[in-house]
């Protein structure tokens, strides 16, 4: 009976450390409804502010408000990040449990064996000569057969054990690695933060705070927008490409290139069973008014990433990535405000790419995407006229071989 007290504390302090573990993952989870609701929040005054006329001050609430909103993910992120730790605690605690549970069941195994072996090589002629009598011999044949029972009862629960255990084992696998994965979306989401904070100050120094020098900003980049996609709209015009549309793949290959899927602008001009790249726009446009997570659409290589803001701000894709898919197909994520990948890189389908963002010729924060045929599109550098001095590097292809998103994606309904 001593020994069963002694263990007791260590029984209830286990328990305790349990119980109080869950109780603080399920106060993370508190925390965490509630800063998605104020994120809900600032969405919300994002989007009506994104409907009202395009001014200074409208424009810093944007910049201020995706910097709160932005914050908010941050905590949630961290948040999750602590719940993760607790949940790994937990789980390595259990594991704990039934690696000791698994000894002494070995163990007791290993008695229980002992005393079996013992028995039989006392031999039943020794045990029918000796001096017992049948009472004695008969317990002694019931007790050899009940160790044998116990041994087969604790190898079934030894068995089960492990199973679990392994089980514990793959959770606490997979948990480490949700946590490496919050930590880099948390190194992300700074990074987008000190962009904000950067994009907000280059804005005030370069309107000196004044609405007229604000406007007069805007006119600037939308008359060298306007300038420069007819440039390259004049130069791709001029490349020659054949579309063979026996030789694209079929529709709604392609994943979605965000989590929540609103589109505000489609692509091109509808004439006929397809979509074409006239007169109209060179991709499709999503609503993302914050950064958010952006994805690679299927299998591919990275073809080429860059800033077009750096030699010609507000004109044109500003942060962009380039990637050619297994396919046949390829695209330019733009307008970003953060890049994950590098030229080279594989990456496959569903893998973050980089964060949405309101680099390049944007109103709003968006995501652009242009589709092409893979061999028909390259990365070229050109001497801009509408940025006079300065050489544009983005992503070019005949305009024949633009292709229209919508119809290699998955399908869409407002």
């Amino acid at each position: 009976m001593v020994g069963v007290f002694l263990c007791l504390p260590l029984f209830f302090a286990r328990a305790e450390t349990a119980t109080e573990i869950k109780n603080q993952i399920n106060q993370k989870n508190v925390e965490i409804e509630q800063l998605e609701a104020q994120i809900e929040s600032y969405q919300k005054q994002l989007g009506t502010l994104g409907q009202q006329k395009t001014t200074l001050s409208n424009t810093i609430k944007q910049l201020d408000l995706t910097r709160q909103k932005l914050n908010a993910d941050i905590n949630i992120t961290q948040k999750k990040i602590d719940q993760t730790n607790l949940v790994i605690q937990n789980i390595s605690s259990d594991i704990g449990d039934k690696e000791e549970s698994i000894e002494n069941d070995r163990e007791a195994i290993m008695l229980d064996i002992r005393r079996v072996a013992e028995i039989e090589n006392s031999g039943m002629t020794e045990i029918l000569l000796s001096n017992k009598d049948f009472t004695s011999i008969w317990n002694d044949i019931d007790s050899m057969i009940v160790v044998r029972e116990k041994i087969i009862e604790k190898i079934n629960h030894l068995q089960n054990v492990k199973v679990v255990l392994e089980g514990d084992r793959q959770e606490n696998v997979d948990a480490k690695n949700k946590l490496l994965s919050l930590k880099t979306d948390l190194s992300d989401q700074r990074k987008v933060v000190e962009g904000n904070k950067s994009e907000k100050s280059k804005l005030l120094t370069q309107t000196k705070s004044s609405e007229a020098n604000y406007q007069k900003l805007v006119a600037d980049q939308t008359a060298k927008r306007i300038a420069l996609e007819a440039e390259i709209r004049d130069y791709e015009s001029r490349l020659e490409y054949i579309l063979d549309r026996s030789k694209l793949p079929s529709a709604g290959v392609l994943a979605w290139p965000l989590d929540y899927i609103f589109v505000t602008q489609p692509f091109g001009e509808k004439t006929g069973p397809h979509r074409i790249y006239a007169n109209g726009h060179s991709g499709t446009d999503f609503r993302a008014r914050t950064p958010l997570k952006t994805y690679a659409m299927s299998g591919g290589v990275v073809a080429g990433t860059g800033n077009t803001d750096l030699t010609c701000p507000g004109a044109s894709f500003g942060q962009w990535v380039l990637i050619k898919y297994d396919n046949g197909l390829a695209s330019t994520h733009a307008h970003l405000s953060l890049i994950k990948v590098v030229k080279g890189q594989r990456v496959g389908r569903g893998e973050v790419i980089g964060y949405t963002g309101g680099t390049g010729r944007v109103t709003a924060p968006h995501l652009h995407i242009s589709l092409y045929v893979a061999e028909a599109v390259n990365v070229e550098t050109l001497p801009s006229k509408s940025c006079p001095g300065k050489i544009l590097t983005q992503p070019i292809a005949a305009t024949s071989a633009y292709l229209d998103p919508m119809y290699y994606l998955p399908p869409y309904q407002i």
